[in-house]
């Protein structure tokens, strides 16, 4: 079985933000499109292990079949492995991955990937030390054997998160191509996003990725289309991989939209750009819901599904 929204897009992916917490400042970062502060440290209402594996659980029995866990910096949570653990164990689960900024994932990745961890998104908006430290205020250094770490793990893809920033990271992409070669990751160029970034900051990095595009285009032995994923297309170079990411403003992101998202605090998020259609299920959970009252929420949820942005009519 699986679920249609009212536009007939299907759901098949789950976000899990298990945390705002994050031990990172990126400026640019959409927070899975929560409304909390940027230094969120504290732990209050963070769903427990045992209930974001019961969310999980119902997910998949609805046809779900792959999970993101995001945040916040998941590897905040001191129990993220068990986190991992007990979502890879459910029947019918085909990919359980995470997003992470990577910073502490040198120590992590080998115990991830045992834990059934299967696929890593890093974020890695340069490898200029000195723009990272002001990007993130961070240290690059760690990311990198964050990298190193996830693929002798053996994490089959690990992906590099770009977000592209004019005047920042533009002229650094052939620079990431190559280290996604010389690594054997793949990399993912990112249009920075307007969620969770004010105006004046969104028109002063904002960058559309056309040129980067026809150079990828150019460049490659194929081209393909992820129809399930935003319809995103896949550069094929003879020696390295790179994905072209674009924002909810293009009508084509929202047209092939196949997620539903999970806020740190247990609340279920049709859509990415807007908060005034959750619908809470950790209350219930806390109140003694059944499974069969949580899928009912869950199809709720996916009815409040529709395009936040619409493809022009020709």
């Amino acid at each position: 079985m699986v679920l249609n929204d009212n536009c007939g897009r299907p759901l098949l992916n789950l976000r899990i933000a298990v945390t705002p917490r994050c031990n990172l400042r990126c400026d640019y970062c959409h927070k899975e499109g929560e409304e909390v502060p940027s230094c969120s440290r504290g732990t209050a209402g963070e769903m427990t292990v045992d209930e974001i594996v019961r969310i999980a659980k119902i997910a998949v029995s609805l046809g779900i079949s792959r999970i993101k866990l995001t945040g916040g910096e998941p590897l905040m949570r001191k129990d993220i492995c068990d986190i991992v653990k007990g979502i890879a164990a459910i029947p019918d689960l085909k990919d359980l991955s995470m997003t992470t900024n990577g910073a502490m994932l040198g120590f992590m990745a080998k115990k991830l990937r045992a834990c059934g961890l299967k696929r890593l998104n890093i974020s890695l908006p340069t490898l200029n030390a000195e723009a990272y430290s002001k990007l993130t205020d961070g240290k690059l250094e760690n990311v990198l054997d964050g990298v190193k770490a996830a693929v002798a793990a053996g994490f089959c893809p690990v992906k590099l998160n770009m977000v592209i920033l004019k005047g920042v990271n533009v002229d650094a992409v052939q620079e990431m191509m190559d280290f996604a070669r010389q690594t054997g990751t793949v990399l993912q160029l990112i249009e920075l996003d307007p969620i969770n970034v004010n105006d004046a900051y969104y028109a002063t990095y904002h960058k559309f990725l056309n040129e980067q595009e026809e150079m990828l285009r150019q460049k490659a032995l194929t081209v393909e289309t992820r129809h399930f994923m935003h319809n995103r297309r896949i550069y094929r170079l003879p020696d390295v991989k790179v994905e072209v990411v674009h924002p909810t403003e293009n009508g084509e992101f929202c047209a092939h939209c196949t997620r539903l998202r999970v806020t740190s605090d247990g609340k279920l998020k049709p859509c990415l750009m807007r908060n005034d259609n959750l619908i809470d299920i950790l209350t219930p959970m806390h109140h003694g819901a059944s499974d069969e009252e949580l899928k009912e929420l869950f199809i709720r949820a996916n009815k409040k599904r529709e395009p936040y942005n619409k493809v022009p009519s020709n």
